[in-house]
């Protein structure tokens, strides 16, 4: 969960890599899944062989190897963009540079970035830093599947005048097997169940 905090910290330069940019994803961005809503208001979102179970009203823009799954407001459908609410899901293209340009391994945080923070992605104008982990073990994802989970300690910081101006929990479940990681830095409360009762292929 974010809150606010008016605590200074020490200025990181950082440029986003590796994501592509918003203009890039506004040419290639694909509509919402194609999967049909059910009659109980739901829909199933399929990534590398996990089903999940989700609310019909969430949006699903599929970039082949990352998903972002808006559960609420997006003004630009990119993972980490600013003010876009949801969680994403990355196969093994961006795992290959997960951590900071290096392999992902639930080691080390989700920063796919080389050598600097991302923007922080609740507000423009500034980078996330991301801290210690603050809890880790292993998550059921379905039947047969357990993830790497990890909750690492996050804040933003102004570029312009190194001010924190929030903080947050990005939470991590990593299936090295499946070659997938789900990724949610705005607590969403419905994520953890949907991903227990997962289905696989």
């Amino acid at each position: 969960m974010r809150k606010r905090s008016s605590a200074l910290v020490v200025l990181a330069t950082a440029a986003l890599l590796a994501a592509p940019t918003a203009a890039l994803a506004a040419a290639n961005s694909p509509a919402a899944a194609p999967a049909a809503a059910s009659a109980s208001g739901t829909k199933t979102l399929s990534f590398r062989g996990m089903n999940l179970k989700i609310p019909a009203t969430w949006k699903v823009y599929d970039y082949t190897d990352r998903v972002l799954v808006a559960t609420g407001s997006c003004k630009i459908p990119e993972p980490f963009a600013p003010n876009c609410r949801g969680f994403w899901l990355y196969g093994p293209k961006v795992i290959a540079y997960g951590a900071e340009g290096r392999r992902y391994t639930g080691e080390k945080p989700f920063v796919p970035a080389s050598g600097a923070p991302a923007g922080c992605p609740f507000e423009y104008g500034s980078i996330q830093v991301i801290g210690k982990a603050t809890s880790t073990g292993l998550r059921q994802v379905g039947r047969g599947h357990k993830a790497k989970y990890t909750a690492w300690a996050g804040r933003c910081v102004k570029q312009s005048s190194g001010r924190q101006t929030e903080s947050f929990t990005q939470r991590e479940w990593f299936l090295p097997e499946s070659k997938i990681v789900v990724v949610d830095v705005w607590g969403d409360q419905k994520l953890p169940g949907l991903l227990k009762d997962a289905a696989w292929n």
